[in-house]
C-alpha cells in the first residue's frame, strides 16, 4: 500500500505492507499519518485480525500511522524501539517521529508468528540506529525498510546515523540467503545478494574518493560534495554531505582523518 508523500527521498512514497493470507495480518512501515492512507489500509485489512503493527525505524515517513492504526485496529504496535533526535543538520530525509511509544521491542532474532506466517526481527543499524528488518520465513522475503532501497542507496547521517555500523549490517545481509527484498521505497529487489555487494562497493568506493580528496589538502564538506558528487540534484546536496560526513567520522575513529576548523585532513 502507497502512501502518497513522493518526494526527492521517499520516491513515489512510503510503502506500507500487509503481510499475511490468513485471518490475520501484520502491517509493516503503517507510513505517515494520513487519513487517506489510514482509510486504506482499513479497508485492504477488511474483517481480518491485526495482530501486529511493525515498525522498521522511527522517521515521520514510516512509524507515525502506527497510533492511528493501532487505535483502529486494537493491534499492538510492536518493532523498533523508540528513537526522536536532532539532527546536526539539514537532514536528507524525513526527521524522526517522537510520538511513536511501542508496546514491545523485538531483539534481533526474535520472532512474531501468526496464521501462516513468521516474521523474525534483523538488526540493521547504520540508517539509524534503531533500524530492523524483517525476515519472512515461510517465503524468503525481507522487508528492509530504509535499510536497502529499491531505488537509490540510503542515507547515513550523524550523529544517528553510524557508516561502520550501516556496513556491518550490509554485510549482515550480505551474509544471509533471502530470495527477494521488499523496501519501503522503489521496486521489490529480485538480487539481494548482488545488489548489497554492489552497495558495500559503492560506499568503498566514496570513501576512497575522500581520501584521494584530502591526499591533495585539507578542504571542507561541501568541498568535498562539490568534487565528489557531480551534477548532483541540488535538493540532495544536504543528504550528501551528511553522508561525507559519516564517512568522515568513521575514518576519524579509525585514525585515518582529523579536522580542525571544518576543515578535514589526512592524519600525519
Amino acid at each position: 500500500m502507497l502512501a502518497d508523500n513522493p518526494s526527492a527521498f521517499t520516491l513515489h512514497g512510503t510503502q506500507t505492507y500487509l503481510v499475511g493470507a490468513g485471518s490475520d495480518v501484520a502491517v509493516i512501515d503503517p507510513g505517515p499519518n494520513e487519513d487517506e492512507h489510514l482509510d486504506a489500509l482499513i479497508a485492504a485489512i477488511g474483517d481480518r485480525k491485526v495482530a501486529a503493527i511493525l515498525c522498521t525505524h522511527t522517521h515521520r515517513d514510516h512509524s507515525p500511522l502506527a497510533a492511528p492504526l493501532a487505535q483502529a485496529t486494537g493491534a499492538p504496535v510492536i518493532g523498533c524501539a523508540a528513537l526522536a533526535l536532532d539532527s546536526i543538520g539539514p537532514r536528507g530525509d524525513a526527521p524522526f517521529d517522537d510520538s511513536y511509544a511501542p508496546d514491545r521491542v523485538l531483539a534481533d532474532g526474535e520472532q512474531l508468528k501468526g496464521d501462516g506466517w513468521t516474521l523474525t526481527a534483523i538488526a540493521t543499524p547504520g540508517h539509524t540506529s534503531n533500524h530492523l528488518c524483517f525476515a519472512l520465513e515461510e517465503t524468503g522475503a525481507m522487508f528492509t525498510g530504509d535499510h536497502v532501497m529499491g531505488w537509490s542507496t540510503t542515507v547515513v547521517i550523524p550523529p544517528d546515523g553510524d557508516m561502520a555500523q550501516y556496513m556491518a549490517s550490509m554485510e549482515k545481509l550480505h551474509e544471509r540467503e533471502d530470495r527477494i527484498y521488499y523496501p519501503a521505497h522503489g521496486a521489490p529487489v529480485t538480487n539481494p545478494r548482488q545488489l548489497v555487494r554492489g552497495m558495500i562497493g559503492h560506499r568503498r568506493q566514496r570513501e576512497r574518493q575522500i581520501l584521494k580528496q584530502l591526499g591533495t589538502g585539507a578542504k571542507t564538506i561541501p568541498e568535498l560534495v562539490q568534487a565528489m558528487y557531480v551534477g548532483l540534484d541540488s535538493r540532495l546536496v544536504g543528504a550528501a554531505g551528511m553522508s561525507v560526513m559519516a564517512h568522515l567520522v568513521d575514518l576519524e575513529t579509525r585514525g585515518t582523518v582529523c579536522s580542525t576548523n571544518d576543515h578535514w585532513r589526512l592524519t600525519d
